[in-house]
């Protein structure tokens, strides 16, 4: 291959995605990825994440809000049923079990009550995610490195820095490596 794509020719420069402070409540966060939403290009596909920035400092990402972390925010007995740092509900439960949970132990019902009551109070700080190394990728690496880093790490998004990892420019997104591949593929003469 004589023409390989970096990261730097697919990610999502940082002046175009949802930001807000450590400091912002979720309602902020939510504006502001609704915000970016509207603003991006209608072809592509929409930011799905929120990048948190130090309160004083805000060149300097400290954290990363999703869809998912936001509705289990929402709902305080998650963070009871699953302990920190493996937040993943891909458990293997099954749909009958999860059910059954939900009724018993009463998930939802109260959350969704006071909905805008939490949105409002919660600071995003409480709920974030902070980026592992596995998490960055510089933006001279070949998106082949960058895909084998996605998939390693079941990563949605990368974090993309400057080759000197110092700062961050922007967002490699899962939505936008496989709209490339899916391109590739469908190039394909067979």
């Amino acid at each position: 291959m004589a023409d390989v794509k970096t990261v730097e020719d697919m990610m999502v420069p940082l002046s175009e995605y949802a930001t807000v402070s450590e400091d912002a409540t979720m309602s902020e966060a939510v504006a502001a990825l609704k915000e970016a939403q509207d603003a991006f290009g209608k072809d592509r596909y929409r930011h799905r994440a929120i990048l948190i920035f130090d309160s004083r400092d805000r060149q300097k990402i400290v954290g990363k809000i999703s869809q998912i972390d936001i509705l289990r925010a929402l709902e305080p007995k998650y963070d009871e049923m699953i302990a920190p740092p493996k937040r993943s509900f891909n458990l293997g439960f099954t749909r009958n079990f999860q059910k059954q949970m939900l009724e018993q132990l009463k998930l939802w019902d109260a959350a969704m009550h006071d909905i805008c009551r939490k949105a409002a109070e919660k600071k995003v700080k409480t709920f974030m995610k902070t980026p592992d190394e596995g998490e960055f990728v510089e933006s001279n690496v070949s998106i082949n490195e960058a895909i084998h880093q996605i998939v390693l790490g079941h990563h949605q998004s990368l974090l993309v820095t400057e080759p000197s990892g110092r700062r961050i420019v922007g967002v490699l997104r899962l939505t936008d490596v496989f709209e490339f591949i899916a391109q590739a593929v469908a190039a394909c003469k067979i």
